[in-house]
């Protein structure tokens, strides 16, 4: 009897140890869905952008990798918005004040949001930053990135105008 119990125990625990991992979006997957009102005042979701690419970039001004990439993911939404794309910058800032003056001193053009919970960021199973999801009108992640990267790459660029193509079949 002591041996059946021990046995439910371990099961028990084995069973309960596997529900406590984060779950990790990777390509391929759907994307979860979420809804967040941006800087400017409109509610983003994942499924509301028209047909278009999303690019949705998990970030903080804390975090230098971020900071690093910023410029060329601007340059990247002055070029490829019209072609289709649309950047959002998720911030988990919690300091509200530091965010919005980072926002003014760098002048981004793609839209941003602050997620201090980090709710949003949690559901893709993300935990370091930046971390980059291209998620396409169906909703799927066709690409993950992981860390800083320049986004203003000839073959990166290439790669996106494919999956613009891709998208419009």
């Amino acid at each position: 009897m002591l041996g059946l119990v021990a046995a439910l125990a371990i099961a028990l625990v084995w069973v309960v140890a596997g529900t406590l991992e984060p779950r990790v979006v990777h390509a391929g997957e759907t994307a979860p869905n979420f809804s967040i009102v941006a800087d400017d005042g409109r509610t983003m979701t994942r499924s509301n952008f028209g047909g278009k690419l999303l690019v949705l970039n998990f970030w903080a001004t804390w975090c230098p990798p971020c900071v690093e990439e910023i410029p060329t993911l601007d340059g990247f939404q002055r070029l490829m918005g019209p072609l289709g794309v649309v950047v959002l910058g998720v911030s988990v800032d919690r300091n509200e004040k530091l965010y919005k003056q980072f926002l003014e001193r760098t002048r981004v053009t793609f839209r941003t949001a602050r997620d201090p919970e980090e709710n949003i960021p949690s559901s893709y199973g993300t935990f370091q930053f930046p971390e980059t999801y291209i998620i396409d009108s169906r909703g799927k992640v066709v690409q993950k990135v992981i860390s800083n990267q320049n986004w203003m790459d000839p073959e990166f660029l290439t790669r996106v105008k494919t999956l613009l193509a891709a998208q419009s079949l």
